[in-house]
């Protein structure tokens, strides 16, 4: 082991072009695994999050002293390493986006309850669950939809939204949990079936 970090801090000392390249992916990597261990904690995933923090500050201590060795007479790991830290927030917020984790709450307000019936009926159609209610705005009554999905399934739900009432107005906000109804149950019903 003791040689291992011996040939790390050799090859850390140095200034060839594979050194930057390790600072720069490594930081990238460590600093997108930092971003997705925050969201899975924050959406209650803390098992996940915690196997990733060990990568992450694995990936942090090795690139962290690659640039801390030598760093007076070699300040262009530093500005390597600034550029990856702000490279890794933008890969790590763009994986967020892409694996989709968690759960979205979507409030959808129509002009009237015949919009309302056909944005429920396309909805259903798809499997999404909602609830509808009458609401009354400032000038006129309303109707409103209201669900909770899979992150994932957000943008489908938003497309057929638009395309069944290009007028509505959407509200989309993330949620940690939800106790009870449509989705639970759907989701209890895919783990019974094996998918």
């Amino acid at each position: 082991m003791n040689e291992l970090l011996q040939a790390i801090e050799r090859f850390a000392q140095g200034t060839t072009i594979w050194v930057y390249l390790f600072i720069f992916f490594g930081k990238i990597l460590e600093v997108s695994f930092g971003t997705l261990r925050i969201v899975l904690i924050n959406r209650g995933e803390r098992t996940v999050g915690s196997m990733i923090a060990i990568i992450e500050i694995t990936l942090w201590l090795v690139v962290a002293s690659s640039v801390l060795t030598g760093f007076r007479e070699d300040f262009l790991k530093g500005i390597v390493y600034a550029v990856a830290f702000a490279c890794g927030n933008y890969i790590g917020s763009w994986l967020d986006e892409l694996f989709a984790f968690g759960l979205s709450s979507m409030q959808v307000v129509l002009p009237n309850m015949e919009a309302a019936k056909a944005a429920e009926e396309c909805l259903r159609a798809k499997g999404f669950g909602l609830t509808s209610l009458d609401v009354h705005g400032r000038d006129d009554d309303r109707a409103m939809l209201m669900m909770t999905m899979q992150r994932k399934r957000l943008s489908e739900a938003l497309t057929l939204v638009e395309r069944s009432c290009p007028g509505a107005v959407v509200t989309v906000t993330d949620i940690k949990t939800q106790r009870g109804g449509y989705l639970e149950r759907a989701v209890r019903k895919q783990l019974r079936n094996g998918k």
